[in-house]
Parts: C-alpha cells; structure tokens; sequence
C-alpha cells in the first residue's frame, strides 16, 4: 500500500488526477492575475484617484474576478461528477456498488495528508522525466478481478440451470394443464348433449304432464260443474218436495178431521160411545163396591 492507502495502480491514477487538477488551478490564478493586470493596464494611468473612481474600478475588479471563479468551481464540481462517472461505470460492468462518505471530504487531517502526498509528489516529479506514459482506464484484471469474475460466471451459469429447470418444470405443468383442460373440454361437450337430451326430454315430459292437468282439471271443472247443477237442482227439488209434503199433510189432517167429524155423526159411533158410557159407570159402581169389601177386616 502507498501513502494514500490505496494500491500501486491507484495510486498513479490519483496522481494524474491531481496533477490535471494543478494544471486547472494555475489556468484559473493566471486568469485571476490577468484580471488584476488588465486593471492595472486600462485603469491606473493617472496619479491620483477620487474614492469614488477606486470604488468604481474595485467593483469592476470584483466582478470580473467573482465571475472566473465562479465559472471555475462550477467546472470543477462537474469534472468531478465525470471522474465519478468514469469509476462508477467500470465498477457496474463487474457487478459492483461502490459507496462514498461526502464527511471525510471535509476531514481537515485526511486533507493535510493529501496536501503532503502532493507536495512530496510535486518535488519529486520535478527530478524525474516530465513524460508520463498514456495510463489505462480503471480495469480490475489482477487476480482479485479474475476470481470475482469466474465467481460471477459461475453463480449466472447456476442461476442459468435453475432457470432452465424451472422452465422445464413450468413446461411440464402448461402440457398437463393443457392435456386437462382439453379433457374437461371434452367433458364439458358430453355433459350439455347429456343435458340438451335430457332437457328435452324433460320438455316432453313437462308437456305431457301439463296435457295431463289440463284435461283433469277441465275434467274437474266438468264434474264440478255437473255436481253443482245437480244440487242447485236436488235442492230447488226438496223444497218442492217439502212444500208438496206440507199440503199433502195439510189435506190429511183437514182430511182426518173431516173424517172424525163424519164418523162422529154416524148411529154406530153414538151407539158405541152410549155403549162405553155406560160400561165405564159399571166400572166405576164395581169400584165402589170392591173398596167396601176390602175396607171391612
């Protein structure tokens, strides 16, 4: 590990990184000492100076500088998302998630330390050739990268066969479905012709049976219709008949009456009523005569 706790390879990549940052900043205070010069050039040509001219030329001076940095910084906020960028990219291609802690950029000890690894790096870079080689791109392919490339090669060959056998098994479950729901199709089609045949049969044996209750119902309306004929007609009868019974009984009373009269009338119903008369005053007389003699001791 080097002085920034990074590998070799790593560590020459943040070198390069450092030293285009240098170069920005340099490009950035020219561009800050060229404002101030060009002031000096355009505007300090007297001796003397109102307030109000040095307010107006500071001013000017302050905006012109505020501008350029500002312009910088935003540029340097959007080649470090680039750099980031970059990384993240190469880290997506090996499946990784890389993670970053925005606090240790504001860690004063971790920025002293990359303050002494740039100078100490500046001072040595000075001694040695100013030529750098080209850099490759961030490319894991030690043996680190190797491995967890074949680890990956192997869990997607894995993940492969499980889904392979999971398509073989959902295959076999679609064909039998497939097999069941034609034979529930099937079955299906047998079981309407069953009921249109039996449906209509039935029809016919609703019809039938509705046949059936209309003719004994016109049947029953018939008779009952007959029956009630015949009582209205047995009635109206009786009461003739009760009425001819009461005259004829009516003419055998007056009738008997005109008989018992008639009779009455008659020799031989006087001569039998003299008859009883005077048999029932020898009764009475043998009356008297019994109780005398069943008086006596």
């Amino acid at each position: 590990q080097a002085e920034l706790g990074v590998n070799e390879h790593h560590q020459k990549e943040v070198v390069s990184y450092m030293r285009f940052a240098r170069f920005k900043r340099g490009m950035c205070l020219k561009t800050v000492d060229s404002c101030f010069q060009d002031l000096k050039d355009s505007r300090l040509v007297e001796e003397t100076f109102t307030v109000d001219e040095v307010i107006d030329m500071l001013d000017g001076l302050q905006s012109v500088v505020h501008s350029e940095v500002e312009s910088e910084l935003i540029n340097t906020t959007y080649t470090n998302v680039l750099l980031l960028r970059q990384l993240f990219s190469q880290a997506e291609k090996w499946y990784l998630k890389l993670q970053t802690d925005v606090s240790d950029l504001e860690n004063r000890e971790l920025l002293d330390q990359v303050a002494e690894f740039e100078k100490s790096e500046y001072t040595s870079s000075n001694k040695k050739s100013t030529a750098d080689p080209i850099k490759p791109k961030l490319a894991p392919l030690n043996e680190g990268g190797s491995e967890l490339l074949n680890k990956t090669v192997a869990l997607l060959q894995e993940e492969n066969e499980k889904l392979k056998t999971r398509l073989r098994t959902i295959e076999t479950q679609a064909t039998a479905a497939l097999d069941e729901k034609s034979k529930l199709e099937k079955s299906l089609r047998d079981l309407q012709m069953i009921q249109g045949d039996q449906k209509n049969n039935a029809n016919q044996d609703i019809t039938e049976l509705e046949n059936k209750v209309a003719a004994l119902k016109s049947q029953f309306e018939k008779t009952l219709s007959d029956t009630t004929a015949n009582q209205k007609f047995l009635e109206e009868d009786l009461v003739t008949t009760k009425h001819d019974l009461l005259k004829v009984q009516d003419q055998l009373s007056t009738a008997e009456k005109e008989l018992e009269k008639k009779f009455q009338q008659t020799a031989a119903y006087r001569n039998m009523k003299e008859i009883l008369t005077k048999k029932n005053e020898q009764i009475k007389d043998l009356r008297r005569r019994l109780s005398k003699y069943v008086m006596l001791p």
